[in-house]
């Protein structure tokens, strides 16, 4: 069979072995790959794999020869599923790689938000200067016995809550109509007002959907308290960016930390990328990319691509 990586640079930096790939054909890996260039480097491809290529139904119909196609991430959104059911091809996704540095990063921010410490790290040069041993220039926020509130407890938002539970927090969790989540069924499940008004941290860990796009808005945001923080470790469409970067600059909020924005990469006007607006810090999308992470991801397409090959596909999201 003929694998074609269509953007291998966005899981290896040279760090990545595909030689798990390679036992099930000949495997061909771009480091990228442009919308003029898909078709023509898959129109003899069996299976391809893509991270962020978009797979759309002209370039599913055109494929004379595709049967699998393996979207290295959990979201599928740039795969059409319906035009590829169509034709009967396989479209499948990787769960559950990301889950222990997704929930490290998303701590991390809350520790570096609440603590300043990015602040006082820009400004070492001040502290020979200073009169006293320390200084006390941005006040520092103690984690311990404050409520986060949690949009999503799958398996990352459950593993952030259980570490924040573990440093002293208070976990809520915001109620979604038709959930049947069990996990943790000990954390209380509040409507959206409560759980805005009541949070003094918010970090998100749903998917996008059509339901809970710009979930974060001028709306949820003005029912935040002026000493609460958001975080976003998960889609950058949960965010009403515009009226995040408001609520920061009118400091209807006290900060915000986001490793995820709409368009990625931003571009340089982007609203949020203004570095005047106070109190917020931004990731470039690696909450993710730990190389014990990128191994389980590749593991994963190789555990894929095995389960077809027998017959057996698992992971389907069509």
């Amino acid at each position: 069979m003929k694998v074609t990586f269509l953007d291998a640079s966005t899981v290896d930096a040279g760090d990545i072995n595909f030689d798990g790939i390679n036992e099930f054909g000949e495997l061909t890996t771009y480091k990228t790959t442009s919308k003029h260039e898909t078709l023509d480097r898959i129109i003899d491809s069996d299976i391809i794999i893509t991270n962020k290529v978009i797979i759309d139904k002209p370039v599913i119909e055109a494929s004379k020869n595709l049967k699998l196609i393996i979207v290295s991430a959990t979201g599928y959104n740039n795969v059409d599923v319906t035009a590829a059911k169509e034709k009967d091809i396989k479209v499948c996704n990787v769960v559950d790689y990301s889950t222990p540095i997704v929930a490290q990063h998303t701590i991390s921010l809350i520790l570096n938000l609440l603590g300043q410490t990015h602040k006082y790290l820009d400004e070492k040069n001040l502290w020979p200067d200073s009169p006293i041993f320390t200084r006390l220039d941005h006040t520092v926020t103690e984690i311990y016995g404050k409520i986060l509130g949690i949009v999503g407890v799958g398996n990352i938002g459950s593993r952030v809550g259980e570490i924040a539970q573990s440093m002293g927090m208070k976990i809520q969790v915001l109620a979604r109509k038709g959930s049947n989540n069990i996990i943790h069924p000990e954390w209380k499940r509040l409507d959206p007002q409560l759980f805005f008004s009541s949070s003094d941290i918010i970090t998100l860990h749903c998917p996008l959907t059509e339901s809970n796009e710009k979930i974060i808005n001028s709306n949820s945001l003005s029912l935040m308290q002026n000493t609460s923080h958001l975080i976003n470790t998960s889609r950058g469409g949960l965010i009403d960016e515009q009226a995040l970067a408001n609520a920061l600059i009118n400091k209807e909020i006290a900060g915000a930390a986001i490793d995820v924005l709409t368009e990625e990469p931003p571009p340089r006007s982007h609203c949020l990328m203004n570095s005047s607006i106070p109190n917020l810090l931004i990731t470039p999308h690696i909450a993710w990319i730990s190389i014990e992470s990128r191994k389980r991801l590749i593991e994963g397409v190789v555990k894929n691509i095995k389960a077809f090959v027998e017959g057996s596909p698992i992971n389907e999201v069509n």
